[in-house]
């Protein structure tokens, strides 16, 4: 399971640091995606699998845009030995990563922001509508 944060900034290729306890997890190649809140979604082999076989389980009506969204934008990645990812050009446009990041563990997968955008997300948090959602879903 995916827990914590950690801050850390791209090195001079563009290579992202990720944590031991991380990387373990992750096993040696790794899915790195587009998340829909201008972030980067980081899946496990196993995870990425479980979530292709639901979108090819949908009518191609419902998922197609969604899997042209995830997938086109999705890419194999492995660390190097010294434990970073290279992050692309265009996945880093995307989340508007240029050099400080935070990872973030979400349970069964990662989440990979700029700092920046890391930082407004957390000022827009709201402890009172959190609270409503966990007791809308029996928390």
């Amino acid at each position: 399971m995916f827990l914590g944060e950690y801050s850390h900034a791209l090195d001079a290729k563009n290579r992202i640091f990720i944590p031991a306890k991380y990387r373990e997890e992750l096993g040696e190649t790794f899915v790195i995606t587009k998340s829909i809140d201008k972030c980067l979604t980081v899946y496990t082999m196993p995870e990425w699998e479980k979530l292709k076989a639901k979108l090819d389980s949908l009518p191609a009506a419902k998922s197609r845009q969604i899997k042209r969204f995830m997938f086109a934008n999705a890419a194999d990645v492995s660390c190097d030995s010294q434990g970073r990812a290279l992050l692309s050009q265009p996945l880093r446009e995307y989340a508007g990563i240029d050099k400080n990041t935070v990872i973030i563990g979400v349970g069964s997968y990662l989440e990979i922001w700029s700092e920046e955008n890391w930082i407004r997300e957390r000022e827009n948090e709201n402890a009172e509508e959190i609270a409503q959602m966990m007791e809308d879903l029996d928390f």
